[in-house]
Formats: C-alpha cells, structure tokens, sequence
C-alpha cells in the first residue's frame, strides 16, 4: 500500500503509517503533478493547502481513502469521491477540546478585562480601579448548540462553578439533564445569561441568528462570544450593542469577512478578537494527524474507519442496486428536517416494495440519518456514527420493510415526528428522484431547487391568493404541484420559484385567508 503526504502534519502521524504502507511525503507537490501521480497511491492525506478535486480524483486509479487531517472537507470534492466508491475521513474529535478552551479563554479575557489592561500596562499606566472585573462563579452560562464542543465548553464552565443552560432544538430535555444542563428556549436563555457562547453551523437557519433583537433581550452587562463561524451573529447590531452598552462586551475568532479589514468593531475596548485560531493548538495539529493516520491503516487492513464523511465502501454490484436511492434519501432528508417543526424525537423509515428486499438498506438508513443530523450539528456526522449520535440526542430510529408499495414498484417512507407534530414523506427513484407523497397527499415533484410547500383550504381562490402574493414580492413560480383528497377539505401545494423566498414573505403567506400553513425548502 502506498500513501502520499501532500501537506505538512504532525510527525507522529507519519509514524503511525510507516508500519504499515510506504509514505511519500511531498509537501509543495502541485495540482498539476498531483494529477499526474495519484495513480500510484492507495490513499492521500491533506491538510487545507491541496485540493483533491474532480480531476484528480478521476485521474486516481487505486485510490481507496482521502483523509483531511482536520475538521473541514471544503478542499475535497466529495460528490466525485463518492460517485467512485473514494471514503473521505476527517478527525472532527481533533479540535474539540481545543475549541472550547479558546471560547473559556475568550470568557475569562472579556470578564477580567485582561486583553485591554495588558494594553494599559504597557503603555507605562497603572489603572488597577479602571479593570474591575467579575467572577464566573455563581454566573449563568448559555450555551448555543450542544454538539461535541459545546459539551466540552459545559463541562469546563461547570468546573467554575457556573449554571449552564442550553438551546438546542435537536436536544430534549432528558438528553440536557443526563449531562447537567438545562434545555431551555432561545428566548429565555437570552434573558437569563450572564455569558453566552455559539456552537452551532451556519446555516439559513443560524445565519444573523443573533442580531438587534436578541440583543436587546439580553441582560445588560452580558457577553457574547462565537468560536463557531462568522456570520451567526450580525455584525452591524453588535457594534451598535457594544457601542451603546446595551450589552457588556463580546469576544470573535470568527468574523463575517476574514480577515475583518476596517470593521468598525475593532476599534472598541469592550470586545475581545482573534484571527480564527480557535482549534489552531500543536496538540489539536497533533491529534488531526494521528487520527487520520488510523483511519488510514483501518482501510488498509480491512476495518471500518468511524470517520467517514460521505458513505461505507460496499461491493460494486450493491452500491450500482442502491446509488438511486441515496440520493433520493439525501433529497427527502434534506425536505424533512427544514419543513418539519419542532424538537425531533423520532425517524422512522419504512422500505416498501422491491426496495425491501434490496441487500444493505441500512446504508440508506445511515444516509438519511447523516443528512438529518448534519443539518443541526456543527461537527460532521457520518454513516457510521449517525445512529449513535441520534441515540445520545434521544432521538429514536426505527427502520421497518413492506411488501406494497401502492402502485410504484419501490417507495421508501419517512416520517419525523417532533415535539410540535409529526411530518412524512415518500419518495421512488425508478427513473429519477422523485417526491411523491407529503403526507396523506399525492403528489410528483422533483425535489430539487426552492419549493414552498402550503397547506391550504381547497376553494376557489386559495391558489390564486398565495400566487398573487409571491408576485407581489417579484417572486417567479416555474412549477406547480397540487395534492387533495376532496374539494373544499384541505389540500397541499408545492411551488417550485424562481428566486429565494424571505421569511417574511412566508409568514404573509401563512397569514392569507384559508391557508393553514406554508414552510419554504431549499434543496
């Protein structure tokens, strides 16, 4: 077996491989020459610097696992890994314990004034009355996402003595409570928090989640920090929060720009920044390097790596039988976890047909599992690892088979089921993915692109209605797509638009006469 080392890792990585593969170690090789050689390797394993794209991917002929010695895959063209049968693996455990020190080091920097007196102090003052600080003791700590590091930020913040609540729409409370913390509302940890900490992906969702607002629900002298990504928080009503001491301060290692260049927020004395260095550690480097090593060797001797980010190797005669069906997985998936409500606590997958007699259906379990999860969690989540995360989270997974499929040959069914109701879907693939029930509803949409999905009263003039509104916002519909069971009883609406569809224009749309709802999916 042979491995190419195409960016510079930790030393004890490249020892861990040497037992068992030859290792080349080619640093400034350039995509150019590494088209050229990646026929003769095994493996490849990157930092950020190399990009393993399309065309060295289908220039690889032995390649059998790309691991990223790090956290993000952004440098690694995962739909091409995958159509070819490539595992990619990254070490997501490398930087947890990292991250979350930097977020308490950026705490205690805010709350003990240290960044801005060591300024003081060597300008030649002595300003001891000006940098009076506070105990975290005592102190109520919110937490914003509770994946890997913000797990790790409870516990540390636990060790001084803090309360910890917690919002996490994807953790219930029993899960919070197992680990001593509290699962509350968005709103009220906003209200109740002496310091709140961000771990969650940005996402539509997650994107400005924090801005003039929330800002405003916050307690006077509080903090805010965000180790997660830029973005999360509004920059613009931060400056105005910090400025106007409508909060106590803020500490960022991530910014909506990187690097921040003429950010008005830089020139304040009551927030604390570093350059995105929050999982930057020789131990974090360290610890990246060793993981991607094992991952490596497992392949290498017939094991199952834990990290893999895109999907199980399996025989070719398998993968060609279900390659339709886990994109459609992805794609139902994907519809489910941003049309659904609520704190999920239940996926329950059902085969019918054909597909339930098809070998490794547990693969596209994993699937949609994976899509579900990594939608809501900052850290990847896997085919391997899915069903243990959603266990920890209390979800509960059920996979069931059927032999009808009601008139189609292969269906597959899944349903969510939240503390705010429940929401299912059915899809077939025999020539192309395809939505064909939501619901109790009969429908046959493509899922692709932006949809808004409505529920309303089946009467003259409800279509024409939300058609009418979409048009006042210059909002073109390209498709349509209409299931009912019986006139003037309630019926449901796919629209497939030209253009992204503001919430604000949703929440009108919820609002029109004789509609029940409506929730806009990007796919």
């Amino acid at each position: 077996m042979k491995v190419i080392i195409a960016d510079q890792i930790n030393e004890k990585g490249i020892k861990e491989l040497e037992d068992v593969a030859d290792v080349v170690v080619n640093t400034s090789i350039t995509q150019e020459e590494l088209i050229e050689e990646i026929k003769d390797f095994d493996a490849i394993i990157v930092r950020s610097r190399t990009k393993v794209t399309r065309a060295v991917i289908e220039a690889a002929e032995k390649l059998k696992i790309i691991a990223r010695a790090g956290v993000g895959v952004d440098n690694v063209d995962m739909a091409a890994a995958t159509e070819k049968g490539i595992m990619v693996v990254n070490a997501p455990e490398s930087t947890s314990i990292t991250v979350a020190e930097h977020t308490m080091g950026l705490i205690m920097t805010l709350i003990r004034k240290i960044s801005i007196a060591d300024k003081s102090v060597k300008e030649g003052k002595w300003e001891k009355s000006k940098f009076m600080g506070i105990e975290l003791n005592g102190k109520t700590l919110g937490i914003i996402g509770l994946g890997r590091i913000g797990t790790q930020v409870s516990i540390r913040a636990k060790a001084f003595g803090m309360e910890i609540l917690v919002y996490d729409p994807y953790v219930t409370e029993e899960a919070g409570a197992e680990i001593g913390v509290r699962v509350v509302d968005l709103e009220y940890l906003l209200k109740n928090s002496d310091v709140m900490t961000i771990h969650v992906p940005l996402t539509p969702e997650t994107k400005h989640l924090i801005s003039k607002k929330e800002f405003e629900m916050m307690k006077e002298n509080a903090f805010i920090v965000n180790c997660a990504r830029g973005g999360i928080i509004n920059e613009d009503d931060l400056y105005e929060a910090l400025k106007n001491n409508i909060i106590g301060g803020a500490g960022l290692d991530v910014f909506e720009t990187e690097p921040p260049k003429d950010s008005p927020l830089l020139t304040l004395d009551n927030i604390v920044v570093t350059p995105h260095i929050a999982a930057s550690t020789k131990e974090a480097q360290r610890d990246a390097a060793i993981i991607v090593a094992n991952e490596v060797k497992k392949v290498f001797t017939g094991e199952a790596p834990k990290n893999v980010l895109n999907m199980p190797v399996l025989d070719p005669e398998t993968f060609h039988a279900i390659k339709p069906y886990l994109k459609l997985s992805e794609k139902l998936a994907n519809f489910l976890i941003q049309a659904a409500k609520g704190n999920i606590t239940e996926v329950n997958i059902t085969y019918c047909g054909e597909l339930a007699d098809f070998p490794r259906v547990d693969v596209i379990s994993r699937t949609i599992l994976k899509e579900t999860l990594n939608s809501i969690l900052t850290e990847p989540v896997n085919m391997i690892n899915a069903p243990t995360i959603a266990k920890n989270r209390g979800i509960v997974i059920t996979e069931s088979k059927r032999s009808e499929a009601e008139g189609y040959k292969s269906l597959i069914k899944i349903e969510i089921k939240s503390d705010e109701g429940e929401l299912s879907i059915e899809g077939n693939a025999t020539r192309e993915p395809r939505i064909v029930r939501i619901d109790k509803y009969w429908v046959n949409v493509k899922p692709e692109g932006t949809m808004v999905i409505a529920r309303y009263k089946d009467i003259p003039g409800s279509i024409g209605t939300i058609g009418t509104k979409l048009g006042e916002h210059g909002i073109n519909i390209a498709k349509m797509q209409v299931g009912r069971q019986a006139p003037s009883e309630e019926a449901v609406m796919v629209l497939t638009v030209d253009q992204k569809v503001p919430v604000d224009v949703i929440d009108e749309i919820r609002a029109l006469e004789h509609v029940y709802d409506a929730v806009y999916v990007q796919l």
